[in-house]
């Protein structure tokens, strides 16, 4: 590595805002230990963020949650911000969402508050630079890893953020400078879940299958990285102990009480709660961006369907699904 290529501070957090973490596509190998896999909550607009900047795939940028992020460029980078509208400006004028766009050195990028959806994403071209802790920098705050120092810390004011200076050239000058509009999600529509059936769904009852695929569900105020709690219909299963078994993304779990826990990133990696089955990384990622108290209703799919949809979303990437 030359000088040249060594990552240098590029950005300076003036406010922290409630939580933005770093966070690359995620720690994978590792649950056996007891780790789970954390990333991003949403990864499609994720991965668009990182498109948008040239940078290769699993290159960590921000997750901003709710907003109130303020920060100020140490040096001239090109970024792109994606996901949710959080009222993103640069010097009090507005960012264009979802396109590549210039910040200035010494101008300050401030997040507000939600506009529609929850989660927003800053990528730099070049990417965030930080050290991996088992194999990944993705910030899981329960578990006191990843993230810049490598505890597991969200940012906090006056963190320096250090930014790779060297990048493909190639790569971004064969990257587009705006996603194109039939790929960005309306976060201001009800979200529509598909769920692949699996593991303890035969047991629950007839009444209850009916309900779990047929009910608008309300995204309850419990609710974070590691899962989502929605409020309907009392759902009720006919085990009454179950052994833990392995936890994936997107587990539809269904405790004592009815009301389905869907897990997400930062989810413990194993669960006695009996399972409707899960939904895809993709609808998980849409969940994600869903405020307390919005509806979401739960698809039936087949795993062919889904997962020729997720190879397709990959491909625009250059990526093969994990």
């Amino acid at each position: 590595m030359t000088q040249h290529d060594l990552p240098e501070p590029g950005i300076r957090v003036l406010c922290a805002g409630p939580l933005a973490l770093l966070q690359d596509s995620g720690r994978f190998g590792v649950r056996h230990l007891g780790v789970t896999q954390g990333g991003p909550a949403d990864l499609y607009s994720w991965a668009w963020a990182n498109h948008l900047t040239g940078n290769l795939w699993g290159s960590a940028n921000l997750e901003i949650t709710f907003g109130g992020l303020k920060l100020v460029a140490v040096r001239d980078l090109e970024i792109a911000i994606t996901g949710a509208d959080l009222g993103a400006t640069i010097e009090h004028k507005p960012v264009p969402l979802w396109q590549r766009t210039i910040w200035k050195a010494g101008d300050t990028l401030t997040f507000a508050a939600p506009v529609s959806g929850l989660r927003a994403y800053l990528a730099v071209c070049g990417g965030f630079a930080a050290e991996p802790v088992l194999g990944s920098v993705a910030c899981v705050t329960r578990e006191e890893l990843g993230g810049f120092e490598g505890n597991g810390a969200k940012l906090a004011t006056g963190d320096e953020l250090s930014v790779n200076r060297s990048g493909s050239g190639q790569q971004l000058a064969n990257a587009p400078t705006e996603a194109p509009k039939d790929v960005l999600p309306d976060f201001s529509q009800p979200a529509v879940l598909d769920l692949l059936p699996g593991a303890q769904i035969a047991s629950f009852t007839g009444r209850s299958l009916f309900d779990a695929f047929n009910t608008w569900w309300q995204v309850d105020d419990r609710a974070d990285r590691m899962g989502v709690r929605l409020r309907g219909p009392t759902l009720n299963c006919k085990i009454n102990t179950l052994i833990s078994e392995g936890i994936s993304l997107g587990s539809v779990q269904v405790p004592p009480d009815g009301q389905p826990i869907i897990l997400l990133n930062d989810r413990q990696t194993i669960g006695g709660y009996p399972r409707l089955g899960a939904l895809s990384p993709l609808s998980a990622s849409r969940l994600a961006q869903c405020l307390p108290r919005e509806p979401v209703r739960l698809i039936a799919r087949g795993s062919d369907a889904v997962l020729k949809e997720h190879r397709m979303f990959r491909a625009v990437f250059h990526s093969e699904p994990v």
